[in-house]
């Protein structure tokens, strides 16, 4: 068996594929993850509140478990079909289809890794600076920001992932979702 063998190519593309989706249903699970503590600490406020007692950062908290639980969730959500897409538009070009997903997906790739790059390096600064938080809690912002940054770098994977995908193959990057998920 060469390296050129195609059997081979093509099982060395199922396990990086197998590979991708854990790390996209890791992201999703954990987006889950910090939704639950988004209804916990909503919750937690509550009581607070009713006691009397002072939740100090609560609401902080809270916000940085919903950019946590987004940022998280788009590569599974991209490759789930969960994103909002114009597939009117790309049904319409017939042959241009192609060439207009292979268009999309690149310009969406290149400013993914843009984002993800600033995010890790906006990470890696908020460190450097020891920035905290303006609340009552004063948490070092690098720790609620690991999330959003590794959220995106795992979107800016997956939307290469697409490209490459839809670069090389004559089908879609993104599944539809199946018609059961559309209500009917």
């Amino acid at each position: 068996m060469t390296a050129r063998d195609p059997g081979m190519v093509t099982g060395a593309f199922r396990v990086l594929r197998r590979i991708l989706d854990g790390l996209y249903l890791a992201g999703g699970l954990a987006g889950a993850i910090f939704l639950i503590a988004i209804l916990v600490l909503v919750v937690v406020q509550m009581a607070t509140r009713w006691t009397g007692l002072v939740f100090p950062g609560g609401s902080d908290y809270a916000g940085y478990a919903m950019a946590g639980a987004s940022f998280l969730a788009l590569a599974h959500a991209l490759n789930r079909g969960a994103h909002i897409r114009v597939t009117l538009v790309l049904n319409s070009l017939g042959r241009w289809r192609r060439l207009a997903e292979v268009w999309c997906y690149g310009v969406a790739a290149v400013t993914a890794i843009f984002f993800a790059c600033y995010a890790v390096k906006a990470n890696i600064w908020s460190y450097r600076l020891n920035d905290v938080s303006q609340g009552q809690d004063a948490t070092p912002l690098w720790i609620p920001q690991i999330a959003m940054s590794a959220g995106a770098c795992l979107f800016a994977l997956s939307l290469v992932e697409q490209f490459v995908r839809v670069l090389l193959t004559r089908h879609g990057g993104v599944e539809d979702p199946e018609p059961a998920d559309r209500g009917g």
